[in-house]
């Protein structure tokens, strides 16, 4: 747990000051963007946004590439957009801990859930509203098909729909060409373990 202790100025409160673990100081705004941006070793990753989630996907037949649905949800906030689960990354927490978490939180899956399946990770980069935007995709295969989703208040609804239907309701590019690239992976996969 993060605890901050205020050394503040008589002078003025322009001149406040927080305190972190008694060494580091930091301005505040600094340590409330630290809260949404992951800090790296790089100064620019610094003002970058950074988020992290799954692509899920289910197989309702296991030897058909056409069986294939994407888990895509609804946000209740903005323009609406449909993206699969995915949220900021919190301090402290790596990226795949934060593509975990969210899907958790988002849709109500465990990691007991699903197979991650390895050699898939995407990084997409933007902008958004000027400020850059770095968003990291594992993808990972449900274990039982028919598992509940549990949805958050962040998201409106759901649904599971093939690769074309999925892209159709992606509104930006990034977002279709990531899931065209998934949806190529596993067809290669499905096809080396024939």
């Amino acid at each position: 747990m993060l605890i901050l202790n205020p050394i503040v100025s008589v002078a003025s409160a322009s001149d406040s000051k927080w305190r972190v673990d008694s060494v580091v100081h930091w301005s505040l705004p600094l340590l409330i963007i630290q809260r949404f941006l992951r800090v790296g070793g790089d100064p620019a990753s610094v003002m970058t946004l950074r988020a992290c989630g799954l692509i899920i996907f289910r197989r309702l037949y296991a030897s058909k590439p056409e069986a294939i649905e994407f888990l895509l949800l609804q946000t209740s906030y903005g323009q609406h957009h449909w993206t699969p689960p995915k949220g900021h990354v919190d301090l402290g927490e790596d990226d795949l801990q934060t593509a975990l978490r969210e899907t958790e939180e988002e849709a109500g899956l465990k990691s007991k859930d699903f197979n991650l399946l390895e050699g898939y990770k995407k990084e997409m980069k933007y902008n958004v509203r000027n400020v850059p935007k770095i968003v990291i995709y594992w993808l990972a295969e449900l274990k039982d098909s028919n598992v509940e989703i549990k949805l958050s208040d962040e998201h409106q609804t759901f649904r599971w729909l093939n690769v074309d239907e999925a892209c159709k309701l992606a509104q930006y590019q990034e977002m279709q060409e990531v899931l065209r690239e998934a949806y190529q992976f596993i067809c290669a996969k499905t096809s080396e373990n024939k």
